[in-house]
């Protein structure tokens, strides 16, 4: 089912930039390069969106993919609140559908930025994985001796940065609403983003907040018309 948000809003969260470079102060492995970035918006209040939750999870086991949950407010005046609903992630889903000439509606899927498909399609969603075409801008997320460190290279365009931390799964028990009475399982559950500021594309070095333990972070960064240009996870600590 359908349905439009006018929402917009943001979370702020404190970062220290440091200087430019993409050297690590300590050595770790590096995980599988990252080609798509797969973002669904999703409500525990919507009758459709279990399935599009449970596809996610399943890609999410795969190398490369880095796959987020937003759980959007604009169902929580119809029989129930998701409790990991936030008006961040309406309006990030809003600022997609604005660049992307389509509507706001659960469950969207949105594939690096660049292509929303129903989140419970399989075909379709795996077609827009495979036509998606990489992550140009290299991205890493690693622990320094002062603490967890983004590396990001250069983009030779303007760009934006977004720290998200994620839950990567529970179960809940819906009480009303569409989903009344059922045990749903989401999975890479947004918790918190912190926009990391806007430059001029040249390579940066970032000093992250500490993460919470038992989150996952997944960074990603993204071009003035929302594009993803590189992305990099950590899993949770």
């Amino acid at each position: 089912m359908r349905r439009r948000a006018v929402l917009m809003t943001g979370l702020a969260a404190s970062v220290a930039w440091a200087a430019q470079g993409a050297t690590s102060d300590a050595a770790s492995s590096e995980p599988a390069p990252s080609r798509a970035v797969l973002e669904l918006f999703t409500s525990q209040g919507c009758s459709s969106c279990p399935p599009a939750d449970a596809l996610l999870g399943q890609l999410a086991r795969e190398p490369g993919i880095i796959a987020l949950a937003w759980h959007v407010d604009y169902w929580n005046g119809l029989g129930w609140h998701d409790p990991y609903s936030s008006p961040t992630a309406t309006a990030r889903q809003r600022h997609y559908a604005e660049a992307l000439r389509d509507e706001v509606y659960t469950p969207a899927l949105v594939v690096n930025g660049a292509r929303m498909v129903v989140g419970s399609d399989n075909g379709a969603v795996r077609t827009a994985i495979g036509t998606a075409g990489g992550l140009p801008v290299p991205v890493v997320l690693r622990r320094a001796t002062q603490g967890w460190v983004a590396e990001i290279g250069a983009a030779g365009q303007p760009v934006s940065a977004l720290l998200a931390s994620y839950e990567p799964q529970h179960a809940t028990a819906v009480g009303a609403g569409e989903n009344g009475g059922r045990r749903l399982v989401d999975y890479r559950i947004v918790r918190d983003a912190a926009p990391l500021g806007t430059w001029d594309g040249a390579a940066r070095r970032i000093m992250l907040p500490d993460v919470a333990p038992g989150l996952g972070l997944a960074l990603l960064v993204q071009s003035a018309d929302l594009k993803m240009l590189g992305a990099a996870e950590l899993p949770p600590v």
